[in-house]
């Protein structure tokens, strides 16, 4: 594990595959998770590393093994789209490929429309035309993280957000803020700028994301793929996200 800066807070990160390689890529997780849960024990690490690749994933501020403020002011998504480019930065890598998943990938998209110039390729995934629609409240979520126990808690999906936290060891009052951060709402029109080649992938048993194609046909160009049988959580560790991500790259996805 290492280590780099960003608004004074320190975040930490992992570096694999070869340091020569040509070209590199960003992982950024999701809510709940870290760099480790989310890609490293799925198998990302290794993938990204045998197709040559040099690899770089971050805890997320707020995870792992990262500064976890608990002001929500931290918490911007704007911020923490920042975060990767300081990331990038610290590596001495001017563009990379940038792979999001769920939260990660509502950075991945903010990093886009903020400064898609740094990014080669562009995967979001966990995400689809749902993104568009009101989102679920998040001060809910932060009552969740909150909760005296996962079983105060009646929503499901709360509960097993909350549940993996847990088994996480997760701050979860530091989730709570980053659920209470500030955030602008994702519309087609914001989207519109976005003029790197982009590929959105969600699980079709994924309710939190709806089809892919929703989001996709927002972003000029974008591509959608839909993971047969995978629900929102199942679907990181599926061979065909590897495969449809690594053709995506390499040019060989229709």
């Amino acid at each position: 594990m290492a280590e780099f800066t960003a608004d004074g807070l320190t975040l930490a990160y992992d570096s694999f595959g070869p340091d020569d390689a040509r070209k590199a890529i960003v992982l950024v997780h999701g809510f709940s998770s870290n760099r480790v849960e989310n890609w490293k024990r799925m198998g990302w690490y290794d993938a990204v590393a045998a197709k040559g690749l040099r690899g770089l994933a971050l805890d997320c501020r707020g995870h792992g093994a990262s500064a976890k403020p608990h002001d929500p002011a931290l918490y911007d998504r704007r911020a923490m789209a920042r975060d990767v480019f300081a990331l990038m930065d610290q590596a001495g890598i001017e563009r990379a490929h940038l792979l999001g998943f769920s939260m990660g990938a509502h950075i991945a998209l903010t990093a886009a429309m903020e400064d898609g110039g740094r990014i080669d390729h562009l995967v979001v995934a966990g995400v689809g035309g749902r993104i568009f629609e009101p989102a679920r409240d998040p001060e809910a979520m932060a009552k969740a993280m909150e909760a005296d126990s996962p079983d105060a808690i009646d929503d499901p999906l709360l509960k097993s957000f909350r549940q993996f936290a847990d088994e996480q060891r997760e701050d979860r009052l530091a989730l709570a803020a980053c659920s209470r951060g500030p955030r602008g709402p994702i519309t087609p029109d914001a989207l519109m700028p976005i003029r790197r080649p982009t590929l959105v992938v969600a699980g079709a048993r994924d309710p939190l994301a709806g089809p892919p194609q929703g989001l996709a046909d927002a972003i000029p160009g974008a591509r959608a793929v839909t993971l047969p049988g995978c629900d929102h959580f199942s679907m990181i560790a599926h061979g065909l996200f590897k495969a449809s991500v690594f053709d995506f790259f390499d040019g060989w996805l229709e």
